[in-house]
Formats: C-alpha cells, structure tokens, sequence
C-alpha cells in the first residue's frame, strides 16, 4: 500500500462518511419531522418503541443521533426513562441496515443481473438521477429531497468502493497480516473496535470500514467479531458527550444506552468464548467478508435486544442507582423552559418544537385571561396567585422561544417554516402582552377588594358581558393560532371592533352614573385602567390573528387586510359585526344604555 492508496483510502473515507450525512439528513428532510414527532408521541408501548427506533435509525442512518435525539427529548420532558429505554433498543437494530447495504459491494457473478446489483453499477445510475433533480429545482422541494438521498447513496457507495479499491494492496503487506492476527486477541480487538467507533463517533461508519478491510482477504472473522463487539461500546461515547450538561433523567438515558451495549457485550463474548474453548468454532479461521459481518453485526444487535427487553425496567433502575435523586436539581429546574439545543442540526424538527412551546404558552396565556376575569367580577386569592405565577412563566417561554428561534433562523429551513417562524416570532410578543394585562386586571381586582368598592349592579352586568367578550376572543385566537387555522382566525377581527364598542359604552354609561352621583370617580379610574386593559388584550389577539392572515394567505399583506375589513363594502365582515353586536347588547345579556346610567 503506497503514498496513493493511502490517499485514495482517505478520500474514499471522506465520501463515505459525507455519503452517509447527507443521505441521513435528506431522509429526514423529506419526512419533515414526523419522525421525531413520531417518537415524541407514539412510545407508551415498548415493543412500538422498540420498532419505532428501528425504523426511524434505519431511516436517519446512524444510531447515534437517534440515541442522541432521545437524550433531547428527556431532557426537555418530552419523554421518560421507561419509553426512552425501548427507543434505544431499537436503535441498535435499526443501525444495522448500513451494514446490509454495504455488504452489496461483495455481490459476484458474470451475469448482467447479478452485475446490475453490484453498487459500482447502478451507484452512477442514482449520481446521474439526483444531480438532475437537485440542480432542475432550485427551491426546497420532495424531488430535490429526493436527489439529495439519491446522491448521498451514491457517494456512500462510491466511498466504499473507493476505500475497497485502497486496502486491497495489503494482502500481500506482512505487516497488515501481522496487525490483524494481533487483533485475535478478543481484548485487543474489542479495544480497537471501541476507540475507532469512539473516534469518528458513528458505529455504522466503522462497520463500513471493518467491510472494506474485508476485501483483502485477511481479516479473519476471528478478528473482525470481537472489533464489532467493541464498535458497539464505542457508538456510546456520542450519547454521552450529549448529556453532558443535562438534567439528571438525560444523563441517565445516556446511561442506559451505555449500560446495553456494554452489558450485552459482556454477556456475548463471555458466552461465545467460553463455547469456543469446548466446540471450537472453526469459521473464526475463514476469511470475512461484508456480508459475514452485516450478520454477525445483525445477530448481536436483535439478540441482545431480545435478550434485554424483558429487563428494561432494570436497566432503567441500574442508571438511576448510578446517577441517583437529589433535592437541588429538582428546585433549580421548576418552572424552567427547556427547548433542546441538540435539534437544531435538525431544523424542521427544532421548528416543530417550537410550535409546540408556543402552543403552550397560548394555552397559559388564555388561562391567565381567564382567571383574571373570574377575579375581577368575584375577587378570590388563590385565583390572583396563579395569574401571577402564569405571567412569569409566560415571560419565561417568551425568551425561550425568542432565543431558541434566532439559533434556528442561521439554519436552512423550508418556506413553510420560514412563515411559521415569522408568526410565532411576532405572537409571542403579544402573548406575553396578554399575559402582562392581566396582571394588570389582578391588580385592579386587588385595589377594588382593598378599597372596599365595588361594581354597581348595572356595571357589573355590563362588565360581564365585556368579560365575556374578551374570553371568548382569547379562546378564538389561541385555537385559531394553535390549529393555524386562517378560516377561523378571520372572525378575530370583527369580535375586536365589537370589544372596542362594548368599551366605549360602558365608559359612557359611566360618567352618565358620575353626574347623577350614582358611581365615584375612584371607581371611575379603576374602570378605565380596566377597560384599557381589555381593549388592549383584544388587540393583540387582532395583532395574532391579522399576522397569521397576511403571512399564510398570500392575497393580503397587513394594510391591506385592514383596509378591506374597515371597508364598508365588505358585506360579510359588517355581517358578522352586527350580529356580534346583537348578541352582546342584546337585553339578555345587558350592555346599552342602562337604566341606573339614564
């Protein structure tokens, strides 16, 4: 092997492992997330999460990032120990599929047909198909998806191939001969397969390295067993670095990762080897070749899961002895926002977290207006308590969100998450305004019970209707912005201008009480600071629902949108106006001019 193979094994390397990253992060590109969101959501069974993390491994190519994602997913709370535990089995067999796919490169035979499944065949058959659909579509698409996996195919076969075609000079090297003879030894061997794996921090990369060293015909299965053992030690150092930083339960899913793999190696070379000293295995002296170690790769991989799953529970017990409770961590996390930064090297995922981090703090938000005008109307503490615990956990998700969301933007990200960004970053200003008003509304509430005032009969009747009013544009903007449903979130803006209405009659029916002494100007101040605390809360509901309008429908922008719902030729806007109007002033329900304000 001379000064050129060596650098030909290089490049070959180079375009196996880049091979290998792009077909991972193209297939997961193309399922937009629903992966992840896959494992998120459907995990409450083990074996489905054990088949899920198979699928989703074989899918992403590398163990490593899914074990990698679950980290994430436990330390932001998505998940727990006892439905990470199941992911991670399945991950290691999941993993497997490369192995498969490279053990193409040792398909023999002079037929045309076995000669078409060779990779070195159709590889340049897929190069050719995905250059065309990536350079024919300029803009993120499935088929540009699809040339990308296509390409990143190509490149991880042309690697092997490459790398293949390097090392088959040390055949005839005495000293390559020398070295894997060494690694006879099951302890030298295993050590190897570790640290290698370790090193470039991918167990399906070092199989593929292990399968072109096959080529030359010397690495025995005597070698390459206990090499594989150790890669699958090795492939846990990626989890590990991971963690580091994490909340206790992220650590511990690291751990378990860990725990399986070492474990189950264990057990495995114990066992093999002791067999070996009574049957003595003689197909440790034959020559391996790629399809030899996909199987042996293969049978670890789904027995130590068969083996493992009935003791999941105890894997999960050993990793909570290992990293156990303690009080300070538990204080210092309560309340906190996590939104992992492990997904941002998958932003369509990193943006569907952030949806669902939004809809949460819009769900807070409604519940905060809520109990603010249940205290308002019937003063209770324990109401008042909560909304002032709300409001800072809704500043918290504001500058999780926020922060979060720039980190995403420096990533490639689709058209549709470019618009979702753009919504959410302009929403959770106006949530956290909501949020803020009603504080104020509390406070008010506060002053009104200290200062021994109360509402008249007739403003407590008006206001609840306004109350009323409020609630329910809160609740149509936040499921409107939850679905991201622009139908519904059109009928935001004519509750808005009804809300406004509500207002002012109910401030002119005050100072009509003020000059027939039927009210105080105290209260008259109190009322007003409330009043323009809802005006306000209506506005930012406008503000969400205009938002998600003009950026999802592309026939309006902000002053257009305005400008056609304050027009009066826009029938079904002054429809749905009057008839809100109706049913708020309605005497059923009480605002108009009221009798104590006459």
């Amino acid at each position: 092997m001379d000064f050129f193979d060596v650098l030909n094994m290089i490049g070959g390397l180079s375009l196996f492992l880049y091979g290998m990253s792009m077909m991972g992060n193209e297939l997961s590109k193309m399922a937009g997330g629903k992966l992840e969101i896959i494992l998120e959501k459907l995990t409450s069974k083990r074996i489905f999460a054990v088949l899920l993390g198979a699928g989703v491994t074989a899918v992403i190519q590398s163990s490593s990032a899914t074990t990698v994602m679950i980290v994430g997913f436990v330390n932001s709370g998505i998940m727990n120990l006892n439905q990470a535990v199941g992911i991670i089995m399945g991950a290691n067999v999941g993993t497997t599929i490369t192995s498969w796919m490279l053990s193409l490169t040792g398909i023999e035979g002079s037929t045309i047909w076995l000669k078409m499944l060779k990779p070195s065949s159709f590889s340049p058959i897929l190069a050719a198909i995905g250059i065309i659909l990536v350079m024919s579509n300029k803009e993120e698409s499935k088929k540009k998806d699809v040339g990308g996996i296509l390409l990143g195919f190509a490149f991880l076969m042309f690697g092997m191939e490459t790398m293949s075609g390097a090392v088959s000079g040390l055949a005839d090297n005495t000293s390559f001969t020398r070295m894997m003879t060494a690694f006879r030894n099951p302890i030298l061997g295993l050590a190897v397969g570790a640290i290698l794996t370790a090193v470039i921090q991918s167990s399906s990369a070092s199989v593929g390295i292990l399968q072109a060293l096959c080529s030359t015909g010397v690495v025995h299965y005597a070698v390459a067993l206990p090499i594989i053992m150790g890669q699958n030690i090795g492939t846990c150092v990626t989890s590990i670095i991971s963690s580091l930083g994490a909340n206790r339960n992220a650590r511990r899913s690291a751990m378990i990762h860990l725990y399986f793999n070492l474990i189950g190696t264990t057990i495995f070379m114990v066992v093999f080897y002791s067999l070996n000293t009574v049957i003595d295995f003689v197909f440790l002296d034959e020559a391996a070749n790629a399809a030899g170690i996909a199987v042996i790769h293969s049978l670890f991989n789904i027995g130590a899961t068969i083996l493992f799953f009935p003791f999941a529970d105890k894997l999960v017990k050993l990793a909570e002895i290992t990293i156990p409770d303690g009080a300070k961590e538990t204080e210092a996390k309560k309340d906190s926002i996590i939104i992992d930064e492990r997904f941002l090297d998958r932003p369509v995922f990193a943006m569907e977290l952030c949806r669902g981090k939004v809809r949460e703090m819009a769900e807070y938000c409604q519940k905060s207006i809520t109990l603010s005008l249940e205290a308002l109307l019937e003063y209770d503490k324990k109401k008042v308590k909560e909304v002032k615990r709300l409001e800072a956990v809704v500043d918290k998700y504001e500058d999780a969100i926020g922060s979060y969301l720039v980190k995403v933007s420096s990533k490639n990200i689709s058209k549709s998450d470019s618009q979702s960004m753009s919504i959410i970053l302009h929403s959770i200003s106006d949530l956290e305004r909501i949020s803020d008003h009603a504080l104020e509304i509390v406070k008010s509430a506060e002053e009104i019970k200290d200062k021994g005032l109360e509402f008249q009969k007739g403003q407590l009747r008006e206001m609840k209707t306004l109350c009323g009013a409020v609630n329910d544009i809160c609740a149509l903007t936040v499921d409107s912005f939850c679905r991201n449903d622009v139908e519904q979130a059109i009928h935001v803006e004519p509750l808005e201008e009804v809300i406004d209405t509500l207002c002012k009659t109910i401030k002119e029916n005050h100072i009509n009480r003020l000059k027939k002494g039927k009210s105080t100007i105290e209260m008259g101040f109190i009322l007003d600071d409330v009043l323009t605390g809802l005006e306000r809360v209506s506005d930012h509901c406008s503000n969400i629902a205009v938002e998600m309008i003009t950026i999802l429908d592309d026939d309006y922008n902000t002053h257009e949108y305005f400008e056609s719902v304050s027009s009066e030729d826009r029938e079904s806007f002054n429809k749905e106006y009057g008839e809100l109007i109706t049913h708020y002033t309605s005497s059923e329900r009480g605002i108009g001019q009221s009798k104590d304000a006459q």
